[in-house]
């Protein structure tokens, strides 16, 4: 029997229209920077500075498509899905799917790690479980045998994290002008040399039902392919590897400018009156990729439904930004959207780690309140504070390392059971004493603090919702608020701005959630 390297093809586009699209794209650089661009449905795009092809990245691959092109069919070749292709990363510690498709009845035969499992295809697909696996940094060669066999080299096993989101997941390591350039890319691109970290890209599409092939493909870090991942996944990775010392894989799946609706599933979003039977509407579709990227359920069935079942540790999510009119709209969407995700894994309540917006003159409170709100209502989720890194004219935040390192941190907490601090402050309750508002907090561990003098960004209001400027001190694990102006506090707030002016960190230096007291429900802390 003839083994050979596996490819798996990819369901959205034609290899002639491939080979046609990279050509174009080694012919069209417009620099000495790689360029990329995005796959819809086998037709050329214009080029734009994304997930990036080096020219002889792109030289190769015309010459492995053109080779595709002239060989001879094979009707019922084994085909494992593209998840388990050269340089992946399995997860440890969980029994593992592998699947794939293959002529009906043709028994096929997956062998890896001194296990071998074996099943029949049955309307062209098949699916077999290995054991749970132990971490391993060892490359080891996965074998997929029916009437013909492939070899899937460089396969490690460790822990793998979806990265998910809009634009600031989605933003590489490397530059996008005009986008300000990542704080501290080149040296940490020029340090990359992390063999045992892999990232998993699934390329930006749109789908009207669930699919089962993502066409994406493993890329191994170092120093040359670091510019292309995920910034925040890029960061994050690093620090859970420095933590854990096991190899780490990051499913990228993100698309700049999407809203969360398109990242949930049709069923799930039938329970919400908002989007109840939107899904289902094909009459205001066009088409084109950029205007149907926001369709409920779109990205959904395109970019996260081709990822289950592979087993995963948990989730790193960056979005909001989209949804920031619909603030409490968000507070419903986004807690459905974690438990849906966590019914399409069938994994129970995995870590599902999220970034609150940061300050910036285009996003609105209530998107980050709706964020704070979801850590009591979904279990196992940790919120990461930017505060303190945010740029008020800039949608974009060039600081990306704290964020990856302070969702790493709450990976450490949640998913690794680490007893460290992974949270800012989080308002807790609030009480009226001798004329002053007493505002307790979660997460103070090392103590409250002020950074860089007296506390700013708190305004206090009695009954009549008439806001102040507030004095604020620290006591303990509370912030006393008072003003001259309001003799019987019943509401405060902090950092209720698009871009506040905050101060209030804990004596881990992770910033404190702009919050409100006066809202419609209460608030009962977090994890």
């Amino acid at each position: 029997m003839r083994i050979s390297a596996c490819f798996v093809p990819g369901r959205f586009f034609s290899v002639e229209a491939s080979v046609s699209r990279l050509l174009f794209l080694r012919d069209a650089r417009p620099s000495r920077s790689a360029v990329s661009t995005r796959f819809r449905s086998g037709k050329v795009a214009g080029i734009e500075h994304k997930r990036r092809l080096p020219h002889r990245m792109v030289r190769g691959a015309v010459l492995w498509m053109l080779a595709l092109l002239s060989a001879p069919s094979a009707p019922g070749r084994v085909m494992p899905n593209s998840l388990f292709s050269e340089g992946c990363v399995l997860q440890q510690g969980m029994p593992v799917p592998v699947w794939g498709t293959a002529a009906d009845g043709e028994r096929v035969t997956v062998k890896f790690a001194g296990q071998t499992a074996t099943t029949t295809a049955a309307k062209g697909a098949w699916k077999v479980w290995l054991k749970p696996l132990n971490a391993s940094a060892v490359p080891r060669e996965m074998l997929v045998i029916g009437d013909t066999a492939c070899a899937i080299p460089n396969v490690l096993v460790g822990d793998v994290w979806v990265a998910s989101g809009q634009s600031n997941m989605e933003r590489q390591l490397g530059p996008r002008p005009p986008q300000p350039e990542i704080i501290g890319w080149k040296e940490a691109a020029a340090s990359a040399d992390f063999p045992q970290i892999r990232q998993f890209s699934v390329p930006e599409h749109v789908a009207l039902s669930p699919s089962s092939e993502s066409a994406g493909s493993w890329t191994v870090c170092s120093p040359r392919t670091a510019p292309n991942f995920s910034a925040v996944g890029f960061f994050f990775a690093r620090a859970i590897f420095r933590a854990e010392r096991v190899p780490v894989g990051i499913l990228f799946s993100a698309y700049g400018g999407t809203a969360a609706e398109a990242w949930a599933s049709a069923a799930s979003l039938s329970k919400m009156a908002d989007f109840r039977g939107v899904a289902e509407r094909r009459d205001d579709l066009t088409g084109n990729l950029d205007q149907d990227k926001n369709h409920p359920s779109v990205l959904y069935n395109a970019m996260i439904a081709p990822l289950q079942p592979f087993p995963i540790k948990g989730v790193i999510w960056y979005q909001g930004e989209s949804n920031c009119d619909r603030g409490l709209q968000y507070r419903e969407l986004f807690p459905l959207l974690i438990a849906d995700w966590r019914r399409g894994w069938e994994l129970g309540d995995f870590p599902f780690l999220f970034v609150q917006i940061a300050p910036s003159k285009f996003w609105t409170p209530e998107i980050r309140e709706a964020q704070l709100l979801t850590l009591p209502i979904s279990r196992n989720t940790a919120m990461i504070g930017t505060a303190d890194i945010g740029d008020p004219n800039d949608m974009h935040p060039a600081q990306k390392a704290p964020v990856g390192e302070r969702l790493a941190l709450a990976a450490r907490a949640l998913a690794y059971r680490e007893a460290i601090e992974y949270s800012g402050p989080l308002f807790e309750s609030l009480k009226v004493e001798k004329g002053s508002a007493v505002v307790s907090f979660t997460h103070t561990e090392g103590g409250l603090v002020a950074a860089g003098g007296e506390l700013r960004g708190f305004v206090v209001a009695g009954a009549d919702g008439k806001f102040f400027p507030a004095n604020a001190n620290i006591k303990g694990n509370a912030v006393v608020v008072s003003s001259e102006a309001v003799k019987a506090p019943a509401a405060v707030r902090y950092g209720w701005e698009r871009a506040p002016d905050i101060n209030l960190f804990n004596g881990k230096g992770l910033p404190a959630s702009p919050f409100r007291t006066d809202f419609e429900r209460p608030l009962n802390g977090g994890n």
